[in-house]
């Protein structure tokens, strides 16, 4: 029997099938629930995403972000498994060399318009929080914070300048992040930034006028989504972004490939095995490095 005749056949039968009786596809939905009296008044900014996640994201010690400022980028990538992705580049650093650990402290902005400056300014006097975004860091910031300011990327606006810069370093502030600009690049290279780092897309004089409309809340820095905690960890090359949750896993593999570059570099002053046996290790000296270790 021929493709086609099967065909016709199947088709035949399906036609004699009596379709079942369906009714109207219900389209209506659950109402929004009202906004709480004073909700809209809170510090941070509400995320239907932080609500879920939230509760099972671990705390990062200044401990463990002190160990963070010594490991090198690249064992941080391949620690991180399904986030090594979750690195941003393309940024300019007003400290050349200089490292940034933190954690991570969101901010979102848009391009100004009458009715959204209306919005911005009475929930600023209901929070009882500055307008300007980095004002409002400069005042509420922790120790070990990283400002990371969503602002349109190459093509977007500044967010501060030095006086900003020097609000929030005085919080104790480790650095800023701006996928955007920043005025007074002179000011930001200054010895008492030394240990301030300001990544940033751009430096031009115009001053800010972008709107913040959300505060710790998840933000897209480039290509990536940076979500309020993040651990940061960056440098002039770019910058990773992950959960607090995967801190021990970074330090304990890079705890491990410290140990085990110092033995192969023992093996190759020793010249006892070639360089290919050497790295990476062979099976007999991967068991013998293991064996050494614990």
């Amino acid at each position: 029997m021929s493709a086609r005749i099967i065909g016709l056949f199947v088709v035949s039968i399906l036609m004699c099938i009596p379709s079942v009786a369906q009714g109207p596809y219900d389209q209506s939905f659950t109402l929004d629930v009202p906004v709480p009296d004073g909700f809209r008044a809170n510090r941070t900014s509400y995320s239907a995403i932080m609500d879920v996640l939230e509760p099972g994201r671990a705390e990062v010690t200044e401990a463990q972000l002190a160990r963070l400022k010594e490991v090198p980028l690249e064992v941080v990538f391949s620690a991180l498994g399904e986030y090594r992705l979750n690195y941003a580049t393309g940024f300019q650093n007003t400290q050349p060399g200089s490292r940034l650990v933190g954690r991570a402290l969101t901010m979102r902005f848009l391009p100004p318009r009458p009715d959204l400056t209306d919005a911005a300014l009475k929930l600023a006097e209901e929070g009882n929080w500055d307008r300007r975004y980095y004002a409002r860091a400069a005042e509420e910031a922790k120790p070990g914070d990283v400002v990371v300011a969503e602002l349109g990327g190459s093509d977007g606006h500044n967010l501060f300048g030095d006086m900003g810069a020097t609000g929030i370093q005085m919080r104790g502030a480790a650095g800023i992040i701006i996928d955007g600009g920043m005025r007074d690049y002179t000011g930001l290279r200054e010895e008492r930034f030394a240990e301030f780092p300001v990544l940033h897309k751009f430096s031009d004089p115009h001053t800010t006028s972008w709107l913040g409309v959300e505060y710790n809340a998840p933000v897209r820095i480039g290509g990536i989504t940076v979500l309020p905690g993040d651990v940061v960890v960056g440098d002039d090359g770019g910058v990773f972004f992950f959960p607090p949750s995967m801190v021990e896993i970074v330090l304990e593999y890079a705890d491990l490939v410290a140990d085990r570059e110092e033995f192969q570099l023992q093996l190759l002053e020793d010249r006892e095995f070639r360089f290919r046996d050497i790295y990476p290790l062979s099976p007999e000296l991967q068991a013998e490095f293991e064996r050494l270790r614990n």
